[in-house]
């Protein structure tokens, strides 16, 4: 279904991205999984699980934060592969603290990454996709259920991923007539190495995110993968401008 395409996954080493570079190149998808300059040991992980299971896959260094490192991965991927069908937004950090604590640095370390280095990652590569012949593409921006509702201590967070979802409408109004759909996935939680400590040292909001969430359970990075690949996918050609979300009911209160 999505054979011979080719994609750039951000934040790929772990949790969900790693999750959707593994699907994808599962899919027949040759995946570009990138990470931070220091931290392309974990895309080595990735690129290893990829090739071992048949897939196709390269690792790039990406910092989303510069947008010189941006133009760089981008002309890469061009240069390897000719085009790029399929962008997964996936990089993104946050900074837990009460409103009344957030600092400027604190506010400016959460925007810049999953704001303003998703909107110019997204911006790169859709000038590639309005370019190519013939023209189009998929941009999946990961977005966050609290991109649609508050919680607690996550101020900046739920600021940029409300963006997030917003942003991606204004793109899929303006490339639509280029055949580039641009939509968000907004998980619940997810059990990945970067929250697992969380949930294991805070009982009280284990409790509060389990009581929110009416399957009693939460969603698996692959079970958020498969929404990416099905946004992706020829099955979802007609949507964009989308948020959907992988949440287990949160959002149904």
């Amino acid at each position: 279904m999505l054979t011979g395409k080719v994609a750039i996954v951000t934040g790929a080493g772990s949790g969900l991205g790693q999750a959707t570079a593994i699907m994808l190149a599962a899919e027949g998808v040759e995946v570009f999984i990138t990470e931070l300059p220091d931290r392309l040991d974990r895309a080595g992980e990735t690129l290893s699980t990829v090739t071992h299971s048949g897939g196709t896959g390269h690792v790039r260094a990406l910092d989303v934060r510069d947008l010189e490192s941006i133009s760089r991965c981008v002309e890469s991927v061009v240069e390897q592969s000719g085009r790029i069908d399929i962008l997964v937004n996936n990089a993104g950090v946050n900074v837990r603290k009460p409103a009344l604590e957030v600092t400027e640095s604190d506010w400016d370390t959460v925007l810049d990454v999953n704001l303003k280095g998703l909107f110019f990652m997204a911006q790169a590569a859709g000038r590639q996709m309005h370019a190519q012949d013939p023209a189009g593409g998929s941009i999946i921006n990961i977005s966050s259920i609290m991109g649609l509702g508050g919680y607690w201590d996550r101020v900046a967070y739920c600021a940029s991923k409300a963006a997030v979802i917003n942003m991606g409408r204004v793109l899929a109004l303006e490339w639509g007539p280029q055949n580039i759909r641009v939509n968000a996935v907004c998980p619940n939680f997810v059990i990945t190495p970067l929250t697992e400590p969380i949930f294991a040292n805070n009982p009280e909001f284990t409790e509060d995110v389990m009581r929110r969430t009416p399957i009693g359970r939460l969603p698996t990075p692959e079970e958020i993968a498969a929404a990416v690949v099905y946004l992706a996918s020829p099955g979802a050609a007609s949507v964009t401008g989308q948020a959907l979300t992988v949440d287990g009911g949160w959002t149904a209160h």
